[in-house]
């Protein structure tokens, strides 16, 4: 049971979240601003630092949930090959573009990950590397050029690079990716 304290806090929370997607959006990562956010919300600066004491931590827990939702979508999938792994990645990405260039875009200047950020995105290395070793006697460096490769296209598609090109992205990437089989 949470008290109505508990349950406002959260509510509060989730609107600051709200608009920082929303200030990532239009300005990207670089451009978050607590007092901005304030300002949407009617609240003060100092109001808002009893949610988040930072810009990072705010950060921090945008990327924290991140890589929780792209863990999870890992997870719902289940075991899956190469093919399969980066069919995962694409469908999240496209779902949320914001939150992949977060997670996978330009850092952030000044801003660190925390280690657990860290632990959650070599979980998810781990799975494609466990895909490669279907494909390849040497599955770390297999994974790594997957790696590449996959988010390499995808932060091309996400951004719109093929606009205007003779070029179908779901197409591109399925090639890109077989030839990695």
């Amino acid at each position: 049971m949470t008290t109505p304290r508990e349950r406002y806090r959260a509510q509060v929370k989730a609107e600051i979240k709200a608009k920082a997607w929303e200030q990532i959006a239009a300005s990207g990562a670089p451009g978050l601003s607590l007092n901005a956010i304030a300002k949407q919300l009617g609240m003060t600066g100092p109001a808002l630092y009893r949610y988040f004491a930072s810009r990072d931590e705010l950060l921090t827990e945008l990327i924290r949930e991140g890589y929780g939702s792209y863990a999870a979508a890992f997870a719902a999938a289940g075991e899956v090959d190469l093919m399969g792994f980066a069919q995962v990645a694409r469908e999240w990405a496209l779902a949320d573009p914001q939150r992949y260039f977060l997670m996978y875009g330009t850092p952030v200047p000044g801003y660190h990950a925390p280690e657990d950020t860290r632990e959650t995105a070599q979980g998810i290395m781990d799975r494609l590397v466990k895909a490669c070793a279907k494909v390849s006697p040497a599955p770390e460096a297999h994974a790594i050029r997957a790696w590449t490769r996959l988010h390499g296209v995808l932060s091309l598609e996400l951004a719109g690079h093929f606009e205007g090109m003779d070029v179908t992205p779901s197409e591109l990437f399925e090639t890109e990716m077989r030839s990695l089989l």
